[in-house]
């Protein structure tokens, strides 16, 4: 078994409506996500020939499922917010969820998604989320 990673960014904001300090404010992040998936290397002949899955084609499903969303987005719980309580000049692009929107909900929901687009001879091995240098959430498959 061969594991792989890419590295994907996206900026969003975010507000976490029941923190008691200063991520109750919206506020926004440089998010990094890393992606591995774990296979076999192809075997038959032709443009991925000895790759576990190409790393374009990992692209696609990460930019298709995740980043096209996320990237540069307001992200708030529908529980709590509604569009009418966002100032008009911020409403260009929010993306609603249906729970807070931590690290944590976050590399769930993404794992959840991206784990339906794989091919089916690939696994989701984990997500790093980063929101900061600092601080990340990760989530593991099964091992």
């Amino acid at each position: 078994m061969i594991r792989i990673t890419r590295i994907f960014r996206f900026e969003a904001a975010h507000a976490l409506f029941h923190h008691t300090g200063a991520c109750r404010n919206i506020h926004g992040h440089s998010y990094v996500l890393e992606v591995s998936v774990a296979g076999e290397p192809q075997q038959a002949p032709g443009s991925s020939e000895g790759m576990v899955m190409d790393f374009a084609g990992l692209k696609e499903i990460v930019n298709t499922e995740i980043i096209n969303g996320f990237d540069h987005a307001l992200i708030l719980n529908r529980n709590y917010y509604d569009e009418q309580s966002i100032p008009e000049s911020m409403r260009g692009k929010i993306t609603w969820l249906d729970k807070e929107p931590t690290a944590e909900n976050l590399v769930l929901l993404f794992a959840e998604k991206l784990a339906k687009k794989l091919p089916p001879d690939i696994r989701l091995h984990h997500l790093v989320l980063r929101e900061t240098v600092n601080s990340c959430a990760e989530w593991y498959g099964d091992l």
